[in-house]
């Protein structure tokens, strides 16, 4: 047994024990920032600050958040423009109502060069002793010759960007399993992987939210909070979490945007997996290729790329 960890405490919360200044992000951008609240709430509780921080999907431009270096901008509870769709405003509000730090960092779509620099001049800024980098989804352990990646570009952006920050402590965790089948992802691959991590020693272990957790009602309150701010554009991963979380199954739908499409919401999208962010890091094959992109475009060509050159494994199916 590794020292330190226990079944009593996850191995997550034990690399985190010491840590009193922690910075969450969300990986993939959008809404995946709200993935990571559940974790925050729960390290907030424990007497640690906690800091929040997306790759922003909204066109920062056309807001009046305060930009502090290239590409990072503070975004606030006050913060105008793009009344439509700023998942980054809606948590700061939602975190104002609930004693928080109203404060949430979002980080402009670009390549992996530009998105170091920011993350970099944030760490500087907030000098965090741990990095959770949070996807609201499972994509974020593609390796690169799975059946299908999901939606690589962003997640593998974040992951490569972070990797060589200098932070003491830097973790990953997913939430969300089954919910990237709509984007190809073969979850038995997404096993492979985790059981492969766990060989490696990169695997901290899983855990579930639970509904009548703090930390799972405050969750499912900050998704509907979200929801009335985003009624033409709600969260369709979190959304499905939320449903996991309160005890919904099967083809549940709550947006237009799922019509046609088979949902299987289940327990194990309430799950988080939690892993050592540099173990996951070394497993995906054309990371460092992205090393020197400039924008997502880059970043989109440099996938591409790989792909054609690699012989995917076969689609698998979960037995059943």
């Amino acid at each position: 047994m590794t020292p330190g960890f226990s079944l009593r405490v996850p191995p997550f919360f034990s690399r985190l024990e010491a840590s009193r200044n922690v910075l969450f992000a969300g990986a993939g951008g959008g809404f995946d920032v709200y993935a990571a609240l559940p974790l925050a709430l729960a390290l907030h509780a424990q007497g640690a600050r906690v800091h929040f921080a997306n790759l922003s999907f909204t066109y920062l431009g056309g807001t009046d958040a305060q930009f502090v270096a290239p590409h990072l901008a503070r975004v606030t509870p006050q913060t105008t423009g793009e009344p439509r769709y700023c998942p980054e405003r809606s948590l700061a509000r939602w975190l104002e109502r609930a004693g928080l730090e109203p404060c949430v960092w979002a980080f402009e779509k670009v390549g992996v060069v530009p998105l170091r620099a920011a993350y970099a001049a944030l760490v500087e800024r907030l000098q965090p002793d741990a990095l959770v980098l949070v996807d609201g989804g499972t994509d974020l352990l593609m390796t690169g010759d799975e059946a299908g990646l999901g939606t690589p570009e962003e997640d593998m952006t974040s992951l490569a960007a972070v990797r060589p920050l200098p932070v003491p402590v830097k973790l990953a965790a997913c939430i969300g399993f089954g919910v990237d089948a709509y984007h190809g992802v073969c979850h038995a691959h997404f096993l492979e992987n985790v059981a492969a991590l766990e060989r490696e020693g990169g695997f901290l272990g899983s855990f579930s939210v639970p509904r009548a957790s703090a930390e799972g009602q405050a969750f499912l309150d900050a998704v509907d909070r979200a929801n009335l701010e985003h009624l033409q554009r709600p969260s369709i991963v979190n959304n499905s979490i939320a449903a996991a979380v309160r005890g919904q199954f099967g083809d549940q739908h709550f947006t237009p945007r799922t019509a046609g499409s088979e949902l299987f919401i289940n327990p194990l999208m309430a799950q988080y997996w939690t892993f050592e962010l540099e173990a996951v890091a070394a497993r995906v094959r054309y990371l460092d290729a992205l090393g020197e992109t400039q924008s997502v475009f880059d970043v989109s060509r440099r996938i591409e790329v790989y792909r054609h050159g690699v012989e995917a494994r076969p689609h698998r199916l979960i037995p059943h």
